[in-house]
């Protein structure tokens, strides 16, 4: 009997998501990895069977959606692995018109990403799970965030983004007026939580129906941009009993990422990725591999097992990659 072959399309390549994707994607038998992205870099053309530049327009375009079908239909794709969130936002507003296709898409719960784009939006909703919350707020002025958000220092966040882009703490009105005034609509104000030396990220596969793979849970220190610089694997009864709370609330589907901080042994949720995040290639190393995940969910239509995790520590650093023009013509 043959082997079954399977045509995967991994988007933003370039990239640690798309590159941590990729990693856990090799460990599967059968597969043809199709890399896509704006620019391929030697690197990441390294990565890939196949490398594919996405063509120089909007999303919006229609030539953007014609790219896609074309793919789709020429290079016979079974599963496309969104690995930046442009691209699963692009999907996601797609839906209805990949479903004449014969492939699957990973996708989260469209709820679920509708409301986790828009973190104040986000706030109102998880205020209604009964779940302990951060106190969120957009204020009017600093006396009104002192009021409703108590002393300082307090956080300022984007409404819309990721990472630590744009993140401020907030000492007195000076800094309100500042920050709020160089961030326009684009903001919210938080209560600060906790500290840097209980922070969590908690990775988990969704089955749709308010259950989920048994998570993987990381403390973790975080590098200047955002992500995660070092991480450890941890065993937390507290942390894996609030992950299905959460879990059973919103129903996601597929790799979900939850960060937590804790406070007086009360976990409180920052935020959830409705999708592959960079932290993934981490997962990965330790036992949990998403991508394979994905392959067993969307493809072979089984429910992942739980993953057999290793225990240990990752650090992550930057490293030189060296292509010479003799090597790239």
């Amino acid at each position: 009997m043959e082997k079954q072959r399977y045509n995967i399309v991994v988007t933003g390549v370039g990239a640690l998501i798309g590159q941590g994707i990729i990693k856990g994607l090799r460990q599967v038998d059968g597969v043809v990895i199709y890399g896509v992205d704006r620019v391929i870099s030697p690197y990441a053309k390294n990565l890939v069977d196949v490398a594919l530049q996405k063509p120089d327009c909007d999303e919006e375009a229609s030539s953007y959606l014609e790219f896609w079908a074309k793919l789709i239909v020429d290079h016979k794709i079974d599963l496309i692995l969104p690995g930046i969130s442009l691209d699963m936002y692009f999907f996601d507003a797609n839906r209805d018109v990949f479903a004449n296709y014969d492939v699957k898409i990973v996708l989260n719960d469209q709820d679920l990403i509708k409301n986790a784009r828009d973190k104040y939006i986000f706030d109102g909703v998880y205020k209604r799970s009964g779940l302990p919350n951060i106190p969120t707020a957009r204020p009017d002025s600093w006396k009104h965030a002192i009021d409703i958000l108590g002393a300082a220092p307090l956080l300022l966040k984007p409404r819309f983004g990721e990472g630590s882009t744009g993140i401020a703490r907030l000492l007195d009105e000076v800094d309100f007026k500042y920050w709020t005034q160089k961030s326009e609509d684009n903001w919210i104000i938080q209560k600060i939580i906790g500290s840097d030396t209980e922070e969590y990220t908690v990775g988990v596969f969704g089955l749709g129906d308010g259950t989920a793979s048994a998570p993987i849970i990381f403390r973790r220190k975080l590098s200047r941009s955002g992500h995660t610089q070092d991480a450890e694997v941890v065993m937390s009864d507290l942390l894996n009993d609030f992950t299905k709370k959460i879990v059973t609330y919103f129903k996601p589907i597929g790799p979900t990422n939850l960060q937590f901080r804790l406070e007086d042994n009360i976990p409180y949720l920052l935020e959830i990725n409705p999708r592959f995040s960079s932290s993934c290639s981490l997962r990965y190393a330790f036992g949990f591999n998403e991508a394979a995940m994905c392959v067993e969910y969307y493809l072979n239509n089984k429910s992942p097992s739980d993953a057999t995790i290793k225990f240990g520590r990752a650090q992550r650093y930057n490293e030189d990659y060296i292509s010479y023009v003799s090597d790239i013509i």
